[in-house]
């Protein structure tokens, strides 16, 4: 299948989203978090957040590459909404935050639109400057963000300071850049409604549709929508289809209890260079069968890639009109089969791997049969 990109019709008004700003994660251990992501992902601690900077129910860790950044956080006290979105999740993604010019304005605009308020615009200011933040509710237990810089100078916002004593483990640098999109799942018969609600609330438009037919195997299916803003923000969103067994979107959201974020996805440069690293690191990824190999070859005829060192690694390839693509996917990285992250080097392609669906989702279900879900 080929992904058509569709024209853009920003509305009148449309906050406009610079980029992703930060995911932020509400987990068990902020302190475990962190560490795993610098061990195994090559993230470097930039920022701390807790007592230490007065504040009293919560330590966030702000891990950072490229312009990737993840805020880890967890509850230090019993009774706090950190601590009921773990125990009913599990670890997962809390927040989606944007950078916008004015946060005020993008927070009145999607409210008057319809967005539920989570945190009316509040500004926090320290020594480097002033920051504006606002917030609405997405699907699930998910926020957005909207983030006002305003010319701030310091490490990430104000109560924030430099992570002191955290050792950054050697290994090679896994060289990821940017996020690439982020992709939530939703109930079934839901998709459609989340798609409305993006595009009437923040003016998104649809990037590519992927049916049940497209991303199906013997045992199930699901639906896709890829939503954007036209520019860096992308936003996948998945439903669970009829199938013969259970699908992953059905297994995430039995394990996660609601909708939610199920992966990012992050772009690198040099993908044989950042798997390679990862691999040594301690990553764990999907792998597919040897001969994925002998169809792939026959679908990205003349152009000249790597073959031996791709199927040593387990990197899919895929392309589409305007180019070429190459994806691997690690196993889920929380106790609860939920959430897993994406490696995708772009040549070209605006695709999200339509050929490689089948191969994926068969590897994901091995997964699944392993746990009994399938």
């Amino acid at each position: 299948m080929t992904v058509t990109l569709r024209p853009t019709q920003v509305l009148t008004g449309t906050p406009t989203l610079l980029g992703v700003d930060h995911l932020e994660l509400w987990v068990g251990s902020a302190r475990a978090w962190a560490s795993f992501l610098s061990s195994t992902f090559g993230f470097v601690p930039v920022a701390y957040s807790g007592p230490e900077t007065g504040v009293r129910d919560r330590v966030s860790y702000v891990m950072a590459q490229g312009t990737i950044r993840y805020v880890i956080t967890s509850s230090i006290v019993s009774n706090s909404p950190i601590a009921e979105y773990v125990k009913r999740h599990g670890d997962g993604v809390r927040t989606i935050a944007f950078s916008v010019d004015d946060a005020a304005m993008a927070f009145e605009t999607v409210v008057a639109r319809g967005a539920t308020p989570v945190a009316i615009p509040s500004r926090s200011k320290d020594d480097f400057g002033t920051m504006t933040t606002a917030s609405v509710g997405t699907y699930g237990d998910t926020v957005h963000t909207f983030i006002e810089h305003d010319k701030y100078t310091g490490l990430f916002a104000p109560s924030f300071k430099a992570a002191e004593g955290f050792v950054v483990p050697p290994g090679k640098p896994a060289n990821l850049t940017r996020v690439d999109h982020v992709v939530g799942n939703v109930g079934r018969g839901d998709l459609d409604r989340w798609c409305d609600w993006y595009a009437r609330i923040f003016g998104f438009t649809e990037l590519a549709h992927f049916d049940d037919e497209t991303i199906a195997t013997e045992y199930s299916s699901l639906r896709s929508t890829v939503m954007w803003n036209g520019g860096s923000v992308v936003m996948p969103i998945n439903e669970p289809a009829e199938g013969r067994r259970k699908s992953q979107i059905q297994e995430y959201l039995d394990y996660f209890e609601s909708p939610g974020v199920q992966h990012v996805a992050m772009h690198t440069s040099d993908i044989v260079g950042s798997v390679t690293a990862l691999r040594e690191r301690g990553v764990r990824m999907l792998r597919v069968p040897v001969e994925y190999y002998d169809d792939a070859k026959r679908r990205m005829e003349g152009i000249d890639l790597p073959w031996d060192t791709l199927a040593e690694l387990g990197i899919l390839v895929d392309r589409d009109p305007e180019g070429y693509l190459l994806q691997i996917f690690t196993e889920t990285v929380t106790d609860r089969p939920c959430m897993f992250f994406e490696i995708i080097q772009r040549e070209g392609a605006k695709g999200f791997g339509a050929g490689n669906f089948k191969a994926l989702f068969e590897s994901i279900e091995r997964e699944q049969a392993k746990r009994g879900n399938l």
